[in-house]
């Protein structure tokens, strides 16, 4: 699961596919679009709460808003969403640090007896790019193992 589009074209498809996984963006839904019109949250954050049940025990990789990061430590928190490992890299001036610490500060534990693990900084650095990179090499360490 990505927050955005950019993270999920660079993403490697082919590896994902034969491990039995899926890349999912919901960003530019139309159900999504709507649902932020009507919430007034961004639609980053109303693709995570849109997209739970996607990625239960799957990866969430987010690598451009901060307010997806929020949503997805408030899902999480609430034990609605229940991902594997969470790729916390939102970039920017506003709301990309704040998000990081949340995710560190956080006992990530959802419905679980063990924390989610993540993976993030603490800078305002970061965005698709370094997602990206993060989660494509996790796939090559997979490939490999």
């Amino acid at each position: 699961m990505t927050d955005v589009n950019m993270v999920k074209s660079g993403i490697s498809k082919s590896p994902v596919e034969k491990f039995g996984g899926k890349i999912i963006c919901k960003i530019a839904d139309k159900s999504v679009i709507d649902e932020a019109k009507n919430s007034g949250k961004t639609r980053a954050a109303t693709a995570m709460r849109l997209a739970t049940d996607e990625m239960k025990d799957g990866i969430v990789v987010i690598g451009n808003a901060p307010t997806a990061l929020f949503e997805l430590i408030d899902l999480i928190k609430k034990g609605s969403a229940q991902p594997a490992l969470v790729i916390g890299i939102p970039v920017g001036f506003v709301g990309a640090v704040e998000a990081k610490y949340a995710l560190k500060d956080l006992s990530l534990f959802g419905e679980r007896d063990k924390p989610i693990p993540y993976i993030t900084n603490t800078n305002r650095k970061g965005g698709s790019a370094v997602a990206v990179s993060i989660i494509n090499a996790i796939i090559g360490l997979a490939k490999k193992g």
